[in-house]
């Protein structure tokens, strides 16, 4: 059973932390070395759950892999790929993601591969559904039987043109994995174009692959017979960047961000300056810090890079709430992500969710019964609460709460941010925040 995760709130965050690869991207390299017949190094790689799962996958299909956590290293030979037993597959992977992306790679490999029934309530059946068309349309077979969906080749795996509706991540780290080994050219129009995914290209390119990206969000992907390994840092974690950005702000302290980048964050930067919040860039990292004046109520929406990236969000909203009027915030990437308010609320928050278009401009969720819009009214004092941790953003949003909170907290499953919080725990030490787990 989960531990209970006492906070007491009121002390300013002050110091430094450091931000190593995103999560968004060393699980997908990590994949990526299964196409390859040589060996491959990453580096820079978080101490973080998916890390693990990722990790115990690739050892079941036969990839020999050597961690060093301390230095952020890990090896992976995949010269003596196998076919895993789906138990073994559904053990490690518990409700992650990942098997869907192991998917292509294991096609040109072994030629089949096998996802475990995750069930709807674990996954949902429309992401399933929605790569095993990305699959079906480079030639694979889909059979579903009782064991989980068996998938196989038989004719081998060719280029397609594929349009994908809205430029989802997911949709395009599965054509990308699949395409890079199969026979002749294949082309994604509205492809997501995210830092993690250029990322990712880098990685395939090193490994021998023959990959365009245009300016309309076209990617073209030339077949290659072989891959080799490759070497490669890894893109440093915007998300948890972000993350301490706004926890400085929240409780008025100032935290020195070592690793993270400009660039990637640029969305990011800005509005947090918006806001009122400061930040001073150096080539070592960037350091957040609350400047002593009010913070200013802003109207923002996220949206697919360039624009703000959906998992800001939340602790965005965290952070507006001590700012001073009416902020405005409006989710158009995940239809059910303001959720998570009402919590905020019972600490003292008064943010207000709508099932309309707010904020700017309409968006695919304006005309279906999602609330996906906000209103924050600020600055409201917040107070210690008992809260229960939604999910991995979220999570952390109720930690940055927490930790700008009047009074003690008690925060049920926060173990669910090791799922993408490096050392969170040694973090907060670092800058002075109190707490304890029982």
């Amino acid at each position: 059973m989960s531990s209970t995760f006492h906070v007491r709130g009121g002390h300013t965050l002050d110091g430094e932390i450091t931000v190593r690869g995103a999560k968004n991207l060393v699980s997908k390299a990590m994949v990526a070395a299964l196409l390859g017949e040589q060996p491959s190094v990453l580096r820079s790689v978080p101490d973080i759950r998916d890390v693990q799962i990722v990790g115990e996958l690739l050892k079941v299909h036969g990839v020999k892999v050597e961690r060093d956590v301390e230095s952020g290293v890990i090896r992976m030979d995949p010269s003596a790929v196998e076919k895993a037993h789906v138990a073994d597959i559904d053990a490690h992977a518990g409700s992650s993601r990942i098997p869907i992306l192991f998917c292509g790679p294991l096609l040109h490999r072994l030629g089949e591969a096998i996802i475990p029934d995750l069930g709807g309530c674990r996954i949902g059946d429309r992401p399933i559904n929605y790569h095993l068309d990305v699959l079906r349309s480079f030639g694979a077979v889909v059979d579903k039987r009782e064991m989980g969906i068996y998938i196989t080749a038989p004719d081998g795996l060719h280029g397609a043109n594929i349009h994908l509706e809205y430029p989802s991540v997911g949709a395009t780290e599965q054509v990308l994995l699949t395409a890079v080994r199969a026979e002749g050219v294949t082309e994604l129009t509205n492809a997501a174009v995210e830092p993690e995914i250029e990322d990712l290209i880098a990685v395939l390119q090193k490994m021998g692959a023959i990959i365009s990206v245009q300016t309309d969000r076209t990617i073209i992907i030339e077949g290659v017979d072989t891959l080799g390994g490759y070497e490669h840092v890894a893109i440093p974690d915007r998300i948890e960047a972000g993350s301490w950005a706004c926890a400085a702000l929240v409780t008025k302290g100032s935290v020195f961000v070592r690793g993270a980048q400009q660039k990637p964050m640029a969305t990011f930067l800005n509005t947090f300056r918006k806001i009122g919040g400061g930040i001073d860039i150096s080539e070592e990292g960037i350091r957040f810090y609350h400047p002593g004046t009010p913070l200013k109520a802003i109207a923002v929406e996220t949206d697919v890079h360039p624009g703000l990236m959906t998992d800001w969000q939340q602790p965005l909203v965290v952070a507006l709430t001590q700012a001073d009027g009416i902020s405005i915030v409006h989710e158009t990437v995940y239809e059910n992500r303001l959720g998570f308010t009402s919590a905020l609320n019972d600490m003292g928050a008064h943010i207000q969710v709508y099932r309309e278009c707010l904020g700017g401009s309409s968006c695919r969720f304006g005309r279906r019964n999602f609330n996906h819009s906000a209103v924050i009214s600020g600055p409201k004092t917040l107070h210690g609460a008992e809260i229960t941790v939604p999910d991995l953003r979220g999570g952390f949003s109720y930690l940055i709460a927490a930790l700008g909170a009047e009074g003690i907290s008690a925060i049920h499953g926060i173990d669910l941010i090791d799922r993408g919080y490096e050392q969170f725990r040694e973090k907060l030490t670092a800058l002075g925040a109190e707490f304890w787990e029982d």
